[in-house]
């Protein structure tokens, strides 16, 4: 487990942003029961995390005109249950960090693997889930 004092400002980059924190499997199950529209990023202490998926990710919330209806996010090697848990749900997809899942009325409908993150800047990360949002959210 990463020691809180790396962790938490890369947290805080989101949840200062109007992210809510999942921490423990029941948040997961509650998230996923929900219905709407939710955008779930598993946030990482990767370089690629810092350098293109927090910012993308930010970037597609404050520029889109289709906004998931809720923002959350969990943090691998650091709220270990909850991404276990969160994990399940986003089965085929093999554990990836970081990554962005959209679900909408509880199923997933699209999904931003590691490898698709590394080494692409944060505007094709933000025009990607841009992309998912107008398909997705109303």
């Amino acid at each position: 487990m990463y020691p809180a004092q790396i962790v938490i400002p890369m947290k805080e980059e989101l949840t200062e942003n109007g992210f809510e924190e999942l921490l423990t499997p029941e948040d997961v199950d509650a998230m996923v029961s929900d219905k709407g529209t939710t955008l779930v990023v598993i946030n990482s202490v990767c370089g690629c995390s810092a350098g293109s998926a927090r910012p993308g990710v930010l970037m597609s919330v404050h520029n889109s005109t289709h906004k998931p209806d809720k923002l959350t996010t969990t943090f691998a090697g650091f709220d270990l249950d909850a991404v276990r848990r969160l994990r399940e749900y986003l089965l085929p997809y093999p554990p990836s960090s970081p990554a962005i899942a959209l679900f909408k009325d509880g199923k997933l409908v699209h999904m931003i693997e590691r490898h698709q993150i590394e080494g692409r800047p944060a505007q094709m990360i933000a025009q990607n889930l841009m992309a998912a949002f107008e398909d997705h959210c109303n």
